[in-house]
Parts: C-alpha cells; structure tokens; sequence
C-alpha cells in the first residue's frame, strides 16, 4: 500500500493535529445509542496524545445542509468519548475561525477538543478552498480516520488534506490493509459473495468483480434475476425481468475473464415471508406456482459454495445469500457465515466482509468477530470493491 501512516510522521510534540472521524452516530433521545464509531477512532487518538501532539477531531453529523441546526451539533457526543477515553474532552462551538483557533490554542499537550459539525458551513460538502483553508488553520498536521466518509471529495476529506502533511489513522490503516488483501493484492484463490436485492443497484460492482476473481456466488434476489435470465422459472419470487439482457452479459463476461459463477442450485420456497412460514427447498429448474417466491438458497447450494470457499485463500463478502432477517430463511446465510468464520479463525482464509446488511447478517449468525474484518463503511466499501478512487484515499497516497 502506497499511502502515508502515522509510522511516516515524526516530531509531533507540541503540534496539532486535526483528525477527521466519523462521529456520525445513531442518537436516541439526545444521546449515543451505539458507540462503535467512537471506539474505533481511541487507537488514532491514543496514539497522537502520547506521542504529545493536541488532538482537534473534526467530524460531521447529519445533514444539516450548511446551516447552524442546534439538534444536528456534535455536543452529545463529547462526553461518551471522554469516557471511553478516560480523559477529558472538550468542545468548541465551531471549527474554523477565532473559536476554534483560541480553543486549540488553550489545551494541553496531549488534550483533545472535539470541533463542531464540519457540515454547519456550506463549504464543507462543496470542498471550497477557501473553508478547507480556514481548517488549515487550526492544526499543523491532519489525520484521516473516517474511511466511510473517503468516498466524499468533501474539503475535510480531501481539501484539507492537501494544505497539510496528510496521513492515514489506524481506523483508515487497518481498513485499507484489509481491503488490499482482499481485493488489492491478495492470495490467490479469491471468491467473492454478492447477495441482496437488486442487480441495478449493484452493476458496478458485478462488473469489477469478474474481472478479479476467481469465483463469485451470487444470492439474494439478484440470484432470482440471473436465474431468471437463464430460463429458470422464479414464480411469484422478487426478480428485475427487465435486466436479463444485462445479467447475461455479466455471465457472459465472467467466462470470457474466467472468473466461475455460482448460483444456487437448490431454492427455498414459500408463499409468504413470515417467521417459521411453511417452506419446501426446490430444484432450481423446477416449477413454481405465481405464488411462490424464492427466499433463500437450499442445503446443496450451500454445500457447492461451502466446497468452494475451502478451495480458496481469500474471501470478499457483500450481501446475505436469503432474507435472513426472516427466520428460516436465513438459513443458507447463517451456515455459510460459520463455514467461513471456521475457515478464517484457522487461519486458512482471508475473510473480509462489509456494506450494512452484510454486517448485519454476520452479527446475526454470531461470527462478525471471527472474520478477518468487518467494513462498516457502507458507500466507501461499495465504491472500493467497485474499482473506484476514493478522494479521501487518494489524498493520502505517498
């Protein structure tokens, strides 16, 4: 990897250093419901304050379009952090100007102030020079530790980082060294998992993915639109008719690039999606009335998957295999997910997975924390395995 860390700096005492995190928090009466986002930033944080550097986080919350919205301020926030830091944290009511500059100038060596709501100026999501100037200001060194924002040429994400020595926090190292093994340069076998509903959604992502990998197991209603181009009848089941031409392509593609395709071979079949609804696990190929509808894929298609993970070394996973949040029909999911848990925790698979169902459904079948890891950065995780630069990351790049 070829982007600058926080091995690359030296000399940090004494100095300031502005470090963008994703404070974007979920919020339940006016206080954080879930501070996995706050953990995430303490290595990066720790680490700068024992280095003797002060620590100006800046961060955004919601989407108050450039405007001062007292509900939308990162206020809440700052006592959590304090105490999972086991440290005081302060806050400033802006994070620009003479505010914030005479605020950071009053901490200690090692202190840290959380900076209000980058996204309180219009300038923020514009990446206007002129705001990403007035950041500069306040800090001599910036950090970015918010991968999930990275996909955003925002001017904390990518115009900052441009005025001042830039580097990757740890949060952004581990992330990006995840990925790059995964997908940048990793040990060969590589298959990939791509589940969920819409083949629309995720066109380019298909389109990189064949290209890169060795096998690639579709699920989800994606696997009703592909099975549905090849002629197999889906009945009543949710499926994009109107792609069949653009699935065979993406077929057609694959075997061109060499990359096999695995689609389920067996379906599970109701009429309802309800808990403990009535199922019967069909042959894909088989009839189906209008009123039954493919929610996940059956035993033996997990078993061909399952065969095939353990013939390769690195796995990319993005999406569930069924409607897992429905019981039984997460069952093609719940078995995969422990198959390749199993595989990473020996050591003999590379397992990286990411985007929000995706993190949802390995928490549901209880092995988030047996994958090599676990992207929760949603859009940027996309837009990486889709072969996209992101502008945060390229900021970055030594």
């Amino acid at each position: 990897m070829t982007f600058r860390t926080l091995d690359d700096a030296s000399d940090l005492a004494g100095k300031t250093a502005l470090v963008r995190v994703d404070f974007n928090v979920p919020m339940e009466g006016g206080k954080v419901a879930d501070d996995t986002r706050l953990r995430a930033a303490l290595p990066t944080i720790q680490r700068l304050r024992d280095a003797g550097a002060k620590v100006a986080l800046l961060a955004h919350f919601d989407r108050p379009k450039g405007k001062v919205v007292p509900e939308m301020s990162l206020r809440p926030v700052v006592q959590p952090l304090a105490d999972l830091l086991g440290a005081p944290v302060r806050f400033a009511d802006d994070c620009v100007g003479e505010t914030a500059r005479t605020a950071v100038a009053e901490l200690d060596t090692g202190g840290v102030i959380l900076l209000e709501n980058v996204r309180f100026h219009g300038g923020e999501e514009k990446n206007d020079p002129a705001f990403a100037q007035q950041l500069a200001e306040v800090g001599d060194l910036y950090v970015n530790d918010a991968f999930s924002a990275a996909h955003r040429a925002h001017a904390s994400t990518e115009g900052l980082a441009r005025l001042l020595p830039a580097y990757a926090g740890e949060s952004m190292r581990r992330e990006l060294e995840a990925l790059d093994a995964a997908l940048g340069n990793p040990v060969k076998p590589v298959i990939g998992i791509v589940g969920g509903a819409k083949v629309s959604t995720k066109l380019d992502l298909l389109k990189n993915l064949v290209g890169r990998l060795d096998r690639l197991a579709i699920g989800g209603g994606m696997a009703n639109t592909f099975l549905f181009a090849q002629g197999v009848d889906v009945g009543g089941s949710l499926a994009e008719r109107d792609m069949a031409d653009t699935a065979r392509e993406i077929l057609a593609e694959a075997e061109a690039k060499g990359c096999e395709i695995l689609l389920p071979v067996d379906l599970v079949v109701a009429t309802e999606v309800k808990p403990g609804a009535e199922v019967r696990t069909v042959k894909a190929g088989d009839a189906l009335s209008d009123d039954d509808k493919i929610l996940d894929a059956g035993p033996a298609s997990v078993a061909r998957l399952t065969a095939a993970i353990d013939a390769s070394k690195t796995l990319i996973w993005n999406g569930p295999l069924g409607v897992f949040e429905v019981p039984p029909f997460d069952a093609a999911t719940v078995a995969t997910a422990k198959h390749v848990a199993d595989r990473a925790t020996s050591g003999a698979l590379t397992a990286v997975g990411g985007g929000g169902d995706t993190v949802a459904a390995l928490n549901h079948a209880g092995v988030a924390d047996d994958m090599t890891f676990v992207s929760t950065a949603g859009g940027a995780f996309l837009e990486w395995m889709e072969g996209k630069a992101l502008p945060g990351v390229e900021a970055l790049r030594a």
